[in-house]
């Protein structure tokens, strides 16, 4: 059985792409540039052509409490910290919604530096509850946007997506037992 203690959090799935299974890769904004080199180089190793793959990690998931391994049989690189990933045996976008969102961690035997899980990005929240002061619940965190200069949470409302803007003077509080944040956001924001 895989124990969290032997796991660091090395990115998130995100959505579905296409019908055959695959999903968005996301490496944390941390240790991409020493993972990126560890995972993504052994991804597109076959097990037949190259014993490599013997050895690399897999990649790991939390479901229902318990962390499960899933070995990476195919992948096209999106930029340098994310792909679209295909893994054994999830071959279709059913199953693989299944995965959406959830972290992604690998065993820390394969990082040659101590890694600590104590570093945050944006992307740890995801999957935070986002609660403005006034206005309640606003939803779900489900990704996070940093390709303009203003980074930005993903919200999901009653199926709509909404943009906030993921910005530490917004922030009042964050309950990490509890996976909220509570904001003050700017009076006609979530107009």
């Amino acid at each position: 059985m895989i124990n969290r203690e032997e796991l660091v959090q090395i990115g998130h799935f995100r959505k579905p792409h296409g019908v055959k299974g695959e999903i968005t890769f996301s490496l944390m904004e941390g240790i991409a540039d020493q993972a990126r080199n560890d995972i993504f180089a052994c991804i597109m190793a076959d097990s037949v052509r190259n014993p490599l793959i013997e050895t690399c990690p897999f990649l790991i998931c939390e479901i229902d409490g318990i962390f499960v391994p899933f070995r990476i049989i195919n992948y096209r690189s999106i930029s340098d910290s994310s792909a679209y990933i295909q893994l054994k045996n999830i071959d279709s976008d059913r199953q693989a919604r299944l995965l959406s969102h959830k972290e992604v961690f690998s065993p820390k035997k394969y990082f040659d530096e101590e890694v600590s899980n104590d570093s945050f990005t944006w992307d740890y929240f995801i999957d935070f509850t986002l609660i403005d002061k006034q206005v309640g619940k606003i939803g779900t965190i489900v990704d996070v946007d940093t390709t303009t200069i203003n980074t930005l949470f993903i919200v999901e409302k009653e199926n709509k997506e909404i943009l906030i803007p993921a910005a530490e003077e917004l922030i009042i509080r964050i309950d990490e037992n509890r996976k909220e944040i509570i904001v003050a956001l700017p009076e006609g924001l979530l107009e």
